[in-house]
């Protein structure tokens, strides 16, 4: 903020007219009101290319369209949880589904009176308060939403990045004597510094609302404050002591490359991959979260069976304190080679029977034994190939940088700038249909999870497992079918459940 002030106060204080900046800003070429070169505000004459003339244009209307497009859905979904009956197609799966849990041996709860009533009629209890919960999120969504658009559209056409690295700059030379031709990764850690430190204080009042707001308000968030905070310090404390490393290696790695160096890169993000899959949950996560062994019982018994019985080389079994921040509930697998691992978190324990757990862990395993894990990950791979080849084609491309604001022909362009513009402009549309690909992708991939749960024959205790989780998490229980189709990397409760359904008839 205080830099867009000192953009501002450069002009305000400087000979241009507010007029001439107006007129500027609404014609084309349209130029940042800060560059390097300190012309854009006052000229924009001389010839220049195509790229250099729509960059910034196309990047700022790229940015409104989507904005525009995914407020469209925003609006959607929230006339969707503005409804007040019971969706019909819910209430007839769920009353199938407790017809069959009807005539299921009489097991004892530990959900006590709850287990009284019916699915259909704790999903109907709690649909009210699903409702709300989903109207404070969609709105909060849309504020964000609207307030990151016009932060992103207001750096671009203030010129946040020329000035943030020029400001890298000076503090670099005046601290430590560096100069950007013999130390640019030196500058780049700084003024990567600087703008995690501009996203930290803007993105923080929205946290807290979201947290001790809506959170809070809804009966999920378990924070203190003190938790919050230390969480943050400790989030970039991880970012410097892994990010400034790993940005260090692959600039290196970019300017010593040649002409192919995204081969080189390419290997040096499959690297970094691997290394942090393998550190992230052994390391890093135990670092906000307590891990302790699943206690000796039936559960953990009945888990090690289906494991064997699906050959998973299981190895440690772990409870985490999920509760300790918040009651959604989860649970997840980690682990390469013969060393797997298995993370439930406490508030599924509690929310759901031992048998809805292992059909719970039936979908997870699915997801390994079919292969939709090692897809994923190979799946990225590509991405980070085809989007450093595609880097490399525009690398040197002066034009583009320069429409941003980074115009002076004496001062090399620094990579970490290329790298930022590139995928915020060239590569932004085809980040946004490879994102909903690979989240129509990852639906299918549960689809054939929640399949494989039902081969195991374990099909009623994940639906009424689904249903539990959904009504503890107040899931959406109506979204909109194309709010959901663009968002949701899990198909809606009800989809779900009338697959597995379907399955079991042909069975």
């Amino acid at each position: 903020l205080l830099s867009i002030l000192s953009v501002s106060q450069h002009y305000i204080c400087s000979e241009v007219q507010p007029a001439s900046i107006i007129n500027r800003m609404a014609s084309l070429p349209l130029r940042p009101l800060y560059t390097q070169s300190g012309t854009s505000a006052e000229s924009g004459d001389g010839e220049v290319s195509l790229l250099a003339y729509w960059s910034l244009a196309a990047t700022i209307a790229f940015t409104l369209f989507v904005y525009a497009f995914e407020g469209s859905l925003d609006a959607r979904q929230k006339a969707s949880y503005q409804k007040t009956d019971f969706p019909k197609e819910l209430e007839t799966t769920v009353s199938k589904i407790d017809a069959e849990r009807a005539k299921e041996s009489k097991d004892k709860s530990k959900d006590g009176d709850k287990e009284n009533k019916t699915l259909l009629e704790q999903l109907q209890a709690k649909f009210k308060s699903s409702q709300a919960y989903g109207l404070d999120k969609i709105n909060f969504g849309m504020f964000s939403s609207t307030y990151d658009t016009l932060e992103s559209v207001a750096f671009l056409m203030l010129g946040f990045l020329p000035y943030a690295w020029d400001v890298s700059v000076s503090y670099g030379d005046s601290l430590f004597g560096w100069t950007p031709e013999n130390d640019e990764i030196k500058i780049t850690l700084i003024f990567l510094l600087i703008t995690t430190i501009v996203g930290t204080i803007t993105s923080l009042p929205f946290d807290l609302y979201s947290t001790f707001q809506i959170e809070r308000k809804h009966g999920f968030n378990k924070q203190t404050m003190g938790l919050f905070f230390s969480d943050m310090v400790k989030k970039l404390i991880l970012s410097c002591v892994i990010g400034g490393p790993f940005v260090a290696l692959l600039l290196k790695i970019i300017k010593m490359g040649g002409e192919h160096f995204y081969i080189y890169v390419w290997g040096f993000m499959f690297v970094f991959s691997v290394f942090m899959m393998t550190i992230v949950p052994v390391v890093i996560m135990p670092i906000f979260n307590k891990y302790e062994p699943l206690p000796d019982g039936d559960l953990k018994t009945k888990i090690y069976e289906l494991a064997d019985r699906l050959d998973y080389p299981l190895k440690k079994l772990f409870v985490m304190d999920g509760s300790k921040r918040s009651s959604h509930s989860n649970a997840f697998m980690f682990g390469f080679g013969s060393n797997k691992r298995i993370v439930l978190f406490d508030t599924l324990i509690e929310q759901v029977h031992d048998d809805e757990i292992l059909a719970i862990l039936g979908h997870e395993l699915g997801h390994w034994k079919l292969g939709h894990t090692l897809t994923n990950f190979c799946v990225t791979q590509v991405y980070f190939g085809a989007a450093f080849y595609i880097f490399s084609l525009c690398y040197t491309s002066e034009d583009l940088f320069a429409a941003f604001g980074f115009d002076d022909p004496a001062r090399p362009t620094p990579t970490v700038i290329a790298l930022l513009l590139f995928f915020q402009t060239i590569w932004a549309p085809v980040d946004k249909m490879l994102s909903f690909a690979l989240t129509v992708f990852s639906r299918h991939c549960e689809f054939g999870a929640d399949r494989f749960s039902v081969d195991l024959g374990m099909s009623q205790k994940l639906q009424s497992g689904l249903c539990k989780i959904h009504l503890e998490n107040l899931g959406a229980m109506c979204p909109d079918p194309w709010y959901s189709m663009y968002h949701y990397s899990h198909p809606p409760l009800v989809e779900r459940l009338s697959a597995m359904m379907e399955l079991d008839k042909k069975k």
